[in-house]
């Protein structure tokens, strides 16, 4: 990291240059160990390892920066025995702790339930498990009823 008085900017990801990006994709292999090497890590991403070195320690993704991440997810479901089993357990899977859970008696067939979740072990990407989530055939709705840094 640089000096005493650091700064951070929040950058949208198409405004990066293309050596930062592929660092990030470097960094990610290594993290998730789809290589064993930085060397294999910048081969996969066609980066080379001088840009790695330079970029490394200065370009994070932002969910790696933020300390602890709360969320609070809105789910309508379909009243089927196990949905709610299954939707933790999709939820715990992606690594996310489960802080809360209320849900409601279902009515006409259907219940909504609240997750309070925090991410900070997230191991996947929040729009792909909001993704994953909405595919599921007893999910009518999943909406993020907040999201911030406790």
């Amino acid at each position: 990291m640089a000096s005493k008085k650091e700064k951070f900017y929040l950058v949208r990801e198409d405004f990066l240059p293309e050596g930062m990006k592929k660092t990030l994709e470097a960094k990610k292999l290594l993290e998730v160990k789809k290589v064993d090497s930085i060397h294999e890590a910048t081969k996969s991403v066609g980066l080379s390892r001088s840009v790695f070195y330079k970029y490394r320690d200065a370009v994070f993704p932002f969910q790696h920066m933020v300390k602890e991440q709360m969320i609070t997810l809105f789910f309508h479901l379909e009243d089927q025995t196990g949905a709610l089993s299954h939707l933790l357990s999709i939820v715990a899977g992606a690594g996310c702790n489960i802080l809360t859970i209320h849900q409601t008696i279902p009515i006409q067939g259907k219940a909504n339930v609240t997750l309070s979740l925090n991410t900070n072990g997230m191991i996947r990407e929040l729009d792909e498990l909001i993704h994953d989530l909405k595919q599921q055939e007893f999910v009518n709705q999943v909406e993020i009823l907040s999201s911030g840094v406790s």
